[in-house]
């Protein structure tokens, strides 16, 4: 099997060397041909030095593309059809991947009947986490765990599948399409869609998914996203991606003003026990939980009867 690992980066050289070099240290094991691509999205730092410099060392398995439309979504896009490996994997240029993660995916796609996998997403924290963190939103900083168990991706799985940690099988991608660019973060748009809807279509194409506790990256949290300034402005921004994909494909639930009515609920529930808690200490981790629920609930709105999407 052909295995073509994607990068998109974005002006983190520095970084990138450490995702890199937990590539070179993870040992791809006999049956699996791993190539690895950096898609350079615009950067203006050395981005490109960087890659050169490490190509030697990758003995002819590392490429550089260069994709000049800025966002995430671009970036993969510009990986995936500039390569052709019968797997597609991508991990985040602030990832560092554990150094069973080649192992993990060969023995997984040695199944003929799973077409793509998931697994741990596990903090490097840049500074001490502090103790307002709500541990229900973990997809802000990229923290993701769903046990210890191998899980099916299904409508019960408590999560999506997340790009930064993800592994498909090309003629998948082929069925369902390329990331949807209209959904994905760029320097001026948190949007954070394009993995929710990616997921969305391959469930509904009938592909078959698993999360794999083994499956593990390492994935650096920087102090500025422990701030609750950041966790305010990322929720606003999801539920504004998720107004969005509610623009294409309804939830089969009820609806009021074009929204989900469990949506009014929640951001309710949140504000009444927000007023309740404003002076209290005793949970902040709670009580701010309680208040990001109101900022998603408002950029969903936002996002559905507002927002336009960029083209």
């Amino acid at each position: 099997m052909k295995l073509d690992v994607i990068i998109p980066t974005y002006n983190r050289h520095e970084m990138l060397k450490r995702t890199l070099n937990s590539l070179l240290a993870a040992e791809a094991p006999h049956g699996l041909d791993v190539r690895v691509i950096v898609v350079d999205n615009n950067s203006t730092d050395q981005t490109r030095q960087t890659v050169e410099e490490y190509m030697k060392r990758f003995g002819g398995r590392l490429n550089y593309v260069f994709e000049s439309r800025q966002g995430r979504s671009s970036a993969l896009n510009a990986g995936i059809t500039a390569t052709e490996g019968d797997l597609v994997g991508m991990i985040d240029d602030d990832e560092e991947v554990d150094g069973r993660w080649f192992e993990c995916v060969l023995r997984a796609f040695s199944d003929g009947g799973v077409d793509f996998i998931g697994g741990r997403c596990l903090p490097r924290w840049g500074a001490e986490h502090p103790a307002w963190l709500p541990r229900d939103y973990p997809g802000v900083i990229g923290w993701i765990d769903s046990g210890d168990e191998v899980l099916p991706f299904d409508e019960d799985y408590p999560g999506i599948l997340m790009g930064g940690n993800a592994v498909l099988r090309r003629s998948t991608l082929e069925r369902v399409g390329l990331y949807a660019t209209s959904l994905s973060r760029n320097s001026k748009r948190l949007l954070a869609g394009e993995d929710e809807d990616m997921y969305r279509r391959l469930l509904g194409s009938g592909a078959r998914g698993l999360y794999l506790p083994d499956l593990v990256i390492h994935h650096y949290v920087p102090p500025e996203r422990l701030t609750k300034r950041y966790f305010r402005r990322w929720c606003f921004w999801n539920g504004v991606s998720h107004g969005l994909i509610e623009r294409e494909r309804r939830t089969p639930v009820a609806y009021l003003l074009g929204v989900p009515r469990y949506l009014y609920g929640r951001a309710a529930r949140g504000l009444l026990r927000v007023a309740r808690g404003a002076f209290s200490r005793k949970d902040r981790a709670r009580n701010f939980s309680d208040e990001l629920a109101v900022w998603d609930f408002a950029g969903f709105f936002y996002g559905k009867h507002f927002y336009r999407a960029a083209r």
